[in-house]
């Protein structure tokens, strides 16, 4: 086994065939979220054999991604536990699918408790939903964006590159201070818009694409995202200014009729898990995702072995 190392945007190159191999379509394998978040997180990640080791630190300790690649992941598994043993930590191996949690239970039954992990469950919609926005249910969303094009009848979208990355850089140090001043300086939207910020820094790096949206000629809201392969696309980070109405909205649609341009293999739009947090949990749910990806922790049970 390699050992442990923190992120490089180069690693890109050894790393995505690996999180490729699997066929994920969750946004906790993706590259740039492991890049983007790694010292919210703490990611460091390590290659055995043909298998990725992803270790992160939170409040819990030391957990660890299943081992995406090829071939039998038995090994993985016994590097990812003899590192939990070296760290005095117990086995945590979090993100894991429906798949993951009964493989696990066929080939070592009764060794792992699980956990559902509600706060970690991806959004999935229909990119035509949310580029179309049919029916009664995303009405609000309509009159929304109605408020915006009223308010700026001129509006305009535009791709992001290096000719307006200082204004988006800008509006998210002008959100996160916002968020500050209303007292929601909390974790959570400092580690939020400290991975943003590496995105833009290594937009070219990363391939990252996004949509930048104008009103009277001001930037006022933009989001990034990456396919993950397949026929889902990860939305990393969407930002607007909030006393704009409509914009939330607007960028939303106009990124989902963007990549449905772009990327026709598309037929998901992930737009990644809510954390926990109430308003974002709200604000997922009023868009009436078409698929929650579920996601649980399994730990090895005490005294048990693989």
């Amino acid at each position: 086994m390699t050992p442990f190392q923190f992120p490089k945007a180069t690693d890109a190159a050894w790393v995505k065939p690996l999180l490729n191999a699997e066929g994920l379509a969750l946004c906790n394998y993706s590259f740039p979220v492991l890049f983007c978040w790694q010292h919210a997180y703490d990611f460091r990640y390590a290659r055995e054999g043909d298998r990725l080791l992803t270790r992160l630190t939170s409040s819990l300790g030391h957990s660890y991604l299943w081992p995406v690649g090829e071939g039998d992941p038995k090994p993985a598994l016994d590097a990812i536990t003899q590192d939990a043993r070296e760290e005095g930590q117990p086995l945590r191996l979090i993100a894991l699918t429906q798949y993951h949690k009964n493989w696990l239970e066929a080939n070592y039954p009764d060794r792992f408790a699980f956990e559902e992990a509600r706060d970690g469950f991806d959004y999935l919609y229909d990119i035509d939903r949310l580029a179309d926005l049919p029916g009664k249910k995303l009405h609000a969303k309509r009159n929304h964006i109605h408020r915006f094009e009223e308010h700026y009848p001129g509006w305009t979208t535009e791709e992001i590159g290096p000719h307006n990355l200082q204004e988006c850089i800008a509006l998210n140090e002008d959100w996160e201070a916002a968020a500050a001043a209303a007292g929601h300086e909390d974790w959570n939207a400092q580690e939020g818009c400290e991975a943003l910020r590496r995105c833009l820094y290594h937009q070219q790096e990363l391939g990252l694409e996004g949509l930048a949206l104008r009103g009277n000629g001001k930037l006022v809201a933009f989001t990034m995202g990456k396919s993950l392969g397949g026929d889902t696309y990860d939305v990393f980070f969407e930002k607007a200014y909030a006393d704009i109405q409509g914009a939330y909205p607007m960028i939303n649609r106009e990124f989902a009729r963007w990549v449905r341009a772009h990327h026709p293999e598309i037929v998901y739009l992930n737009r990644e898990d809510d954390m926990g947090e109430e308003n974002l949990r709200k604000a997922k749910l009023s868009y009436h995702p078409d698929l929650l990806l579920e996601k649980y922790v399994a730990e090895l049970k005490e005294g048990a072995a693989l």
